[in-house]
């Protein structure tokens, strides 16, 4: 009987690292096998999920059911609606929820899955096409399948070739093959997968707008370019964002004023008391639109080292204002 090849009485560190390095160079090689043999059935099983009404439904027994929801949960978010059905409960009642425009993508290495073989006879009369994923191209799945995608390996990870590794993350990785590939065909852009993930820390940074975090309106400082030092002071003073925005008559930007410049117009042998903003202000700074996504002002804060930017509309006039803090709060950054 085959056994592991660690000894519990004589365990070092080094083995143990020699032991997960092993699974690494067995897995990596494994996915290079099974990726050199991508070619037309996968092209054909991209071309018949494109062109179906429905959806694409996910199953499998066992640890190739857990790939398999995996994969549903992957396409799903992906632009292709998809879900995952177990075969035993599929056999109890769950069947009705598949209809007759889906596309069965059903996973197991054996191909020789009791559970999944008995949904086949009513599949095949509901007249849904059938992708197989298994590493047996002479299986019963396989034969049966319309479509069949080869995942065999020819070592599992496992030393005792008992637990499914290797096959299970070769599945895994053509279900993320087919998951990108329609992706692409489809023209799947960040907006729309922002659109599939509105929660957590991913969908505020794909959907949070410059509108969505900016002080606007009565909230924006802002001081006329012929203002003096003291009353653009006073209006960073009650708007509390540590700048405010220079404009000219018609509202468009012209320059900024911060705190980083109060400091350096301090070290200098102005008077302060009688200087006037345009003396001392940033001209043409870094300036935002309002309809760019939150991420972008937290990039540009980081890139060019600075702590706000001034929001500007189409024609230059300020409309808004954020600062990191403002990012911080939304938890973009």
């Amino acid at each position: 009987m085959a056994a592991s090849p660690l000894s519990p009485d004589s365990l070092h560190d080094a083995d143990l690292i020699a032991s997960g390095r092993r699974v690494f160079e067995i897995e990596r090689a494994e996915l290079d096998r099974v990726g050199g043999r991508i070619g037309t059935e996968f092209a054909a099983a991209c071309r018949l999920i494109l062109g179906s009404r429905g959806r694409v439904v996910a199953t499998g027994m066992g640890k190739s059911g857990h790939i398999a929801r995996k994969i549903a949960a992957t396409l799903a978010s992906t632009g292709t609606p998809a879900f995952y059905v177990h075969p035993g409960e599929a056999g109890h009642g769950d069947l009705g929820m598949i209809t007759a425009d889906d596309v069965v993508l059903a996973l197991s290495y054996s191909g020789e899955s009791d559970e999944v073989l008995m949904l086949l006879p009513v599949l095949k009369r509901q007249g849904n096409p059938l992708i197989a994923m298994t590493g047996r191209p002479q299986s019963s799945l396989a034969s049966a399948a319309d479509i069949h995608l080869d995942v065999n390996v020819d070592h599992e990870a496992c030393p005792l070739a008992l637990a499914p590794t290797s096959s299970t993350t070769t599945s895994l990785a053509m279900g993320d093959a087919l998951a990108v590939a329609l992706l692409d065909a489809r023209g799947f852009t960040a907006d729309d997968f922002a659109r599939s993930h509105p929660a957590g820390s991913l969908g505020r940074r794909l959907l949070l707008h410059i509108t969505d975090v900016m002080h606007g309106g009565a909230d924006l400082p802002s001081v006329r370019e012929d203002a003096s030092l003291s009353e653009a002071l006073m209006e960073m003073s009650r708007k509390r964002l540590g700048m405010t925005a220079v404009v000219d008559a018609g509202g468009r930007l012209v320059g900024l004023f911060t705190d980083g410049d109060l400091r350096r117009a301090l070290d200098t042998d102005l008077d302060v008391r009688t200087a006037g903003i345009a003396q001392v202000m940033t001209r043409a700074p870094r300036t935002i639109g309002a309809d760019q996504l939150a991420v972008e002002a937290a990039r540009m804060l980081e890139q060019y080292k600075i702590n706000g930017l001034i929001v500007v509309d189409g024609e230059g006039r300020a409309v808004g204002a954020l600062n990191i803090h403002d990012l911080l709060r939304a938890k973009v950054v």
